[in-house]
């Protein structure tokens, strides 16, 4: 086999490795918490806090219903008994007794108004949790197939990396260290040639260059200095 050749199967392999750690963290990105189950709780949360907020103002809306059903009971008990015949007297409960009602009227109206939104709070409420449980169902079977996805890309990258390691042995150092120097400089160090061009600068190469690799030894592109393969 030709240097050109290893030189041109350690590029694949490397350009696999470096592929193969891109899928890594992509997917390793996507392995933890979901922004939307998080989201779905946050709001689940709010609309909970919201239900205690109404429960608790129904609550005290009522008590004050039936303090003031209470008072109108008293107030139209001493209207009513028989024992007050002073007209200023009858006429000053009779007042009472009327104003009693209309602040009963408005906690009355206050409290439809409560149950209505503590009804379509309950709902929301449990949309709210269905959405979350799809979303943490769907999310779980996401992260199985994540972690599994990891594992497949770290069992493909060991390969790799032997196969890099047996290929890198037949290589002499210099020439290992060019590769190194050209890839760094120009992402790619060996260039293809096909039909006479090098497909690293798209030049077509000089027929004793190609002579030269045809031989299978390490020809750099007059044109970009890339080490030219010749398949």
């Amino acid at each position: 086999m030709s240097i050109a050749r290893d030189l041109y199967q350690l590029q694949e392999v490397d350009t696999a490795l470096e592929a193969n750690l891109q899928a890594q963290k992509k997917v390793s990105a996507q392995i933890g918490e979901s922004q939307l189950v998080l989201k779905a709780k946050t709001k689940l949360a709010e609309e909970q806090k919201n239900l205690e907020t109404l429960t608790a103002q129904q609550k005290s809306t009522e008590w004050e219903i039936d303090d003031l059903t209470n008072k109108i009971k008293e107030t139209e008990k001493k209207l009513y008994g028989g024992k007050i015949f002073n007209s200023k007297e009858l006429g000053s409960l009779q007042q009472e007794t009327a104003e009693l009602k209309k602040r009963r009227s408005v906690f009355d109206d206050k409290s439809l108004g409560l149950m209505d939104e503590l009804e379509a709070l309950r709902k929301a409420i449990d949309s709210t949790k269905d959405e979350l449980a799809k979303l943490q169902t769907l999310w779980q079977m996401q992260q199985k197939q994540f972690v599994v996805e990891l594992m497949q890309l770290k069992a493909a990258q060991a390969v790799n990396e032997t196969n890099r390691q047996q290929i890198a042995a037949l290589i002499d150092a210099d020439t290992l260290f060019t590769y190194q120097e050209l890839k760094k400089r120009k992402g790619l160090a060996v260039a293809k040639v096909e039909q006479g061009i090098c497909q690293g600068c798209r030049i077509t190469l000089p027929n004793t260059d190609l002579q030269r690799a045809r031989s299978g030894g390490v020809v750099r592109c007059s044109s970009c200095g890339r080490i030219i393969f010749l398949a």
